[in-house]
Order: C-alpha cells, then sequence, then structure tokens
C-alpha cells in the first residue's frame, strides 16, 4: 500500500479501485494508516509550514427551509431552538474577531428564507469597509447564481457548499426534499463562475454510506479541484431520523482527509469542529493527517448551543474565539502555532 499512497502523492490522483483499496486498508492496518497521514503531513508542512489558519465562525440563524434527514437545523424539527443574528449582533461579532487577531469570519447558517439578498448585501458591504483586511466567507447553501453573484459583488470572497454525497441515489436518501445532487452541484459551477473560491465535503459514516460513495466523493473532488475540503465524520442528532445511527468512525475519517491532502496539496483544509466533538484530540488529530485550518466559533454566547446541526456540539474552550491561547497551547505541544493571515488560497 506504500506504493499507492507514493503514487498519490507524486501523481495526485489514483484510479477508483486503487483508492478504494487504499481506504480499506488504512482503516484496518495501522501501518498504512500512519504512512498516508504522514505523507499527507509531509505535503501539508510543505505548502503551508507549520502555521494553521484561524477563521472567525460566525453562525448567522438555526432557521432552515430544508429538512435533510441528519441535522437537528431541519425544517420538520419541532424541538430545535431558533433564532437569528441582527446585523448589529453579527458586527460586534466582527468587531471582537477582529480585535483577537481573525482575518477571515465565515458566515454560516441554515437556508433562512429572510436571508435575501437585499438582508445579505448590506451586511456583507459593511463588513467588507469595516474590516478591509479581511476576507469574507460565506455559506448559506443554495441559492440563485444572480444571487452569488451580488453577494460576491458586494464583497464575499469565498463560499463553503459541501456536496454531501457525491452518489446520487445517497444524495436523494438524506435530502428526500431537495432540489437534488444535479441542482447542487450546478450550485458549485455557478459559484466557481461567480468567482468565488469555493470549499465542498461531506460527511463520513452516515447511513448507507460505503467506500464506493467515498471514492465517488473523492474523485468529484479532484475533478471540481476546490479550494477548501470540509470533512467531518457524521454525528447524530437524537431528534433528526437518524438519530440513533452510530457515529462516523474516527479512523476513515482522518484517512479520508489525508487522502484529499493528497488529492489537492494546496487546499485550505479544515481540522472540524465535529471532530473534536467526536473525540477530545480529534482537532490535533485532523492536523495531523494534513488539514492546515481551524474554525474557532465567534457567535454570542446565547445562540451557540442553538446552532445544534449534531448534539453536543464542541463551542467552548479552544474551539470558542475567546481560547484562542488555548487552541495556541494544543497547537505548539505539536510543534504548530496559529497563522493570522487571511489564508487566501495560493495558485
Amino acid at each position: 500500500m506504500k506504493a499507492l499512497v507514493e503514487q498519490l502523492a507524486s501523481e495526485h490522483r489514483l484510479d477508483s479501485t486503487a483508492m478504494a483499496q487504499l481506504l480499506q486498508q488504512a482503516t484496518h492496518d495501522t501501518i498504512t494508516f500512519q504512512y498516508l497521514r504522514n505523507t499527507a503531513v509531509r505535503t501539508a508542512r510543505k505548502q503551508f509550514g507549520f502555521g494553521i489558519y484561524i477563521r472567525g465562525l460566525i453562525e448567522l440563524s438555526s432557521f432552515c427551509r430544508c429538512d435533510c434527514l441528519y441535522c437537528g437545523l431541519r425544517h420538520s424539527n419541532r424541538t430545535a431552538q431558533r433564532y437569528r443574528l441582527t446585523r448589529e449582533e453579527i458586527m460586534e461579532c466582527c468587531k471582537q474577531g477582529h480585535q483577537l487577531g481573525f482575518r477571515t469570519f465565515v458566515l454560516q447558517g441554515g437556508e433562512d428564507v429572510t436571508h435575501t439578498d437585499e438582508w445579505l448585501i448590506p451586511l456583507i458591504r459593511q463588513i467588507r469597509i469595516r474590516y478591509p483586511d479581511t476576507a469574507i466567507t460565506l455559506s448559506l447553501g443554495e441559492r440563485s447564481e444572480a444571487s452569488y453573484q451580488k453577494l460576491q459583488n458586494a464583497g464575499a470572497n469565498r463560499y463553503l457548499l459541501r456536496h454531501e454525497a457525491a452518489n446520487e441515489e445517497l444524495y436523494a436518501s438524506l435530502h428526500p426534499h431537495s432540489r437534488g445532487l444535479s441542482h447542487r452541484l450546478a450550485c458549485a459551477k455557478a459559484l466557481q463562475r461567480a468567482g468565488y473560491q469555493i470549499g465542498l465535503g461531506m460527511m463520513i459514516g452516515v447511513k448507507g454510506q460505503t467506500v464506493k460513495h467515498l471514492v465517488e466523493d473523492l474523485q468529484l473532488i479532484a475533478t471540481m479541484r476546490p479550494e477548501m475540503v470540509g470533512i467531518g465524520p457524521f454525528i447524530p442528532h437524537r431528534s433528526t431520523p437518524l438519530g440513533h445511527e452510530p457515529a462516523g468512525n474516527l479512523t476513515l475519517t482522518l484517512a479520508t482527509i489525508a487522502i484529499a491532502r493528497l488529492l489537492l496539496p494546496k487546499a485550505l483544509i479544515p481540522s472540524t469542529t465535529a471532530l473534536t466533538t467526536l473525540s477530545p484530540a480529534g482537532r490535533i488529530e485532523g492536523i495531523l493527517s494534513g488539514a492546515n485550518v481551524v474554525m474557532p466559533n465567534l457567535s454570542p454566547f446565547h445562540a451557540r448551543a442553538k446552532y445544534a446541526i449534531y448534539e453536543n456540539k464542541a463551542t467552548w474552550g479552544s474551539e470558542a474565539a475567546e481560547g484562542l491561547a488555548l487552541l495556541k497551547s494544543e497547537l505548539n505541544n505539536i510543534g504548530y502555532h496559529i497563522n493570522y493571515g487571511r489564508g487566501d488560497f495560493n495558485t
């Protein structure tokens, strides 16, 4: 299997059969798993050194029109605690984040029908004017191409739109009332045409997912070449149809992150909050698998627990913006440091 890892590291591609073999072997064989991760870490260090970029996450709203079977924010979840941040609250988050050294703000939320272009454009313009040295990332779901262009014209730079599943049948099983995988991918391509740096990605271990499906995900990522790749484990929420399913496997998640790093050496890959929620050492393990971004939470205290896409989400300590000292210590322990730059994709 070392030969496959070396081929992937040098050519940045593998055929589907070889990729499936590597994923399966890495999940069951410790030597292959560690060799894959070590190779991914060397690749990441060659591109980024020992610096880890930080992004300030601001969760705008827990309202969502979608009904995805795995998400605690789904429209049908009547137990969800709903909130919407005001523009003033969001600007205060940006103020605090900028003072702490954040130079990327990630505005994330459910697909809230009140977040029209007319509502978002003045907010984005205000952030752009007040904090011209920052990057603005949006993660607000499926919108029209015209909307994406307007938001980009207002000052947004990046857009996260995880594809969730590259297999059409799996996608449909998880999103039964959506417009389908083809529409999701059309949105991603529209974002690329609009000039965004885009992020794709998926959950690991959701019901019905197989290694074959993960290979399809990775091949899609290799084809579309997004600037950002978000990969994290599935974590159940009891108030969803998948609430009693087991969480995703940590080893498989880390192996998938490592393969993504070798497919796209320059990509910006976060070590996600979901990893930390699954395992206390999850974020560090993600970095030691090739990730180079973390996203501490800048949201107001009253909102953090309410943005419950899954249960027991880690939003405090080193996962929080005010916990940067703890994050710095954790990174220093493994020889890394915080990089306070914007962390733009380097072509």
